[in-house]
């Protein structure tokens, strides 16, 4: 399911020296420094920012406030587009985040939004209409718009950034056909169990941290007479979605990231004994009617409980724990106005635990969205590099609403609330098994289409396991 998708279901350089300059200064700046840098500079600064950036260019000295954007220099007074699917409120904090950026700078950074971002960008590619910047939701789409002509290669800041800062794969899913297109921008976390703290703590139950744990947890819950898992996958024309995440979480933690590759290549066939097991493995969880649909009915009302309601009942403690993405944080307020999303609040989330260590160490499968160029200006290089940069993550870290960035060099304690803070932790560890959403890879007709369907039919109408995944392999694509 695209990024955008799910954000409507739940309401989405001036080249290798200066580059190097950036380098030196975030490698060697600490925690505090960063901090700093995304404080806005005062009015004398901004006012100075002409003589500041040609002062930094021809290796004079820096308005004061100014020195991480020093790399930056030399490109005052020019403008550079971004176009985007990510709607106010948002919008504002990006650009307070930035704002440092634009006053040290002089470039003007001219955000648009739109609702019909992924029809409008390759129309305006098309029309020579292109933007500097957009912010793409997902790897296949990138993919496409290369294929088509539009982005350019990501300049050496951008790569070498995402070299020191980010997690493997993450420079794999920005690259296409083995040129790298596009550092990620937000990121979220989708190994998430959510649960109440106080009802835990009422059944004597602490965080599971093993797979063994959470089911051993499982069955206490259950001899309470309490369903310990809820769930629904209702979502419109996109039913399913969450089944087939649920799926693509087993399937990672019980074979590790190279099965998973190759599942999404189909080179591992649905219909394959790895696949097939990793279905069993999940009906012996929510497809178990000792197990769920606590607060809802039977294993069947899985598939027609709208996925924005499937936690409801963990407040009531009628059932004990949802699988759901982080970005769910936002639903709890729907439920109990002023819900505490804390670790001692009436809600919170742990780590979906891994299968098997020595196939997956601390596995997350996740999303994001890539900043990718259509221009290489040097105003525009600069600001995608900025946009790769922990003073750009950090400073919009620091802002309201739950953005997360997989940029291991922001600290933890930026992030203002306590899911953005948990989901950096594991999307930052440059140790972990980091793999995009599976279905957003696949081709459409399968990753929003037979896959949707399938798991749908499996849990609602208690379809076969091996008829259904037969039936997603034949809608795979010939070419």
């Amino acid at each position: 399911m695209t990024a955008s998708m799910r954000r409507r279901g739940a309401a989405i350089l001036v080249g290798g020296v200066a580059a190097s300059m950036l380098l030196a200064a975030c490698g060697g700046s600490s925690t505090t420094s960063e901090s700093s840098s995304a404080a806005a500079p005062s009015a004398s600064t901004a006012a100075s920012v002409a003589a500041s950036a040609a002062a930094s260019a021809s290796g004079g000295a820096v308005a004061a406030g100014c020195e991480a954007y020093a790399a930056y220099g030399g490109n005052e007074g020019t403008k550079v587009t971004l176009f985007t699917s990510v709607l106010p409120p948002e919008q504002q904090r990006y650009e307070d985040a930035w704002k440092p950026f634009e006053d040290c700078t002089g470039i003007d950074i001219v955000y648009e939004g739109s609702d019909q971002f992924e029809a409008q960008l390759p129309t305006r590619i098309a029309g020579g209409n292109a933007p500097d910047l957009a912010w793409i939701p997902q790897p296949g789409l990138l993919a496409k718009l290369v294929q088509a002509g539009g982005p350019v290669a990501a300049p050496q800041g951008v790569a070498d950034n995402v070299d020191k800062y980010f997690n493997p794969a993450w420079k794999t899913y920005g690259s296409v056909d083995g040129t790298f297109y596009a550092a990620p921008n937000s990121s979220n976390m989708k190994s998430f169990v959510w649960y109440s703290p106080k009802k835990f703590a009422e059944w004597g139950i602490t965080v599971p941290t093993t797979w063994e744990e959470m089911f051993a947890a499982a069955d206490t819950i259950a001899a309470a007479g309490v369903k310990p898992f809820c769930g629904g996958i209702e979502s419109g024309g996109a039913t399913g979605w969450p089944a087939t995440d649920w799926l693509e979480q087993i399937v990672l933690r019980q074979f590790g990231g190279d099965v998973y590759d190759q599942w999404v290549a189909h080179t591992v066939l649905f219909d394959s004994p790895q696949i097939n097991q990793a279905m069993d493995t999940l009906a012996g969880w929510m497809k178990n009617p000792d197990y769920v649909n606590g607060g809802f009915g039977n294993v069947q009302t899985i598939a027609t409980t709208a996925f924005q309601d499937a936690g409801k009942p963990i407040l009531d403690g009628k059932c004990a724990m949802l699988q759901q993405a982080s970005f769910y944080a936002a639903q709890w307020e729907s439920f109990k106005p002023g819900a505490v999303v804390a670790e001692d609040g009436d809600v919170f989330a742990f780590y979906l635990p891994q299968i098997d260590e020595a196939v997956a160490a601390n596995p997350v499968v996740g999303g994001g969205e890539f900043t990718t160029a259509f221009s290489d200006r040097p105003e525009v290089q600069a600001v995608q590099t900025y946009l790769s940069s922990p003073e750009y993550a950090t400073a919009r870290a620091a802002q309201p609403g739950g953005w997360v960035s997989a940029n291991n060099a922001v600290p933890l304690d930026t992030y203002t609330d306590a899911i953005a803070q948990l989901s950096a932790k594991y999307l930052t560890d440059p140790a972990g098994v980091f793999r995009f959403d599976a279905s957003d890879l696949m081709p459409a007709a399968v990753g929003a289409g037979s896959f949707w369907t399938g798991m749908t039919a499996w849990i609602g109408e208690d379809a076969p396991t091996k008829e259904v995944l037969a039936n997603i392999d034949a809608a795979w694509p010939a070419s």
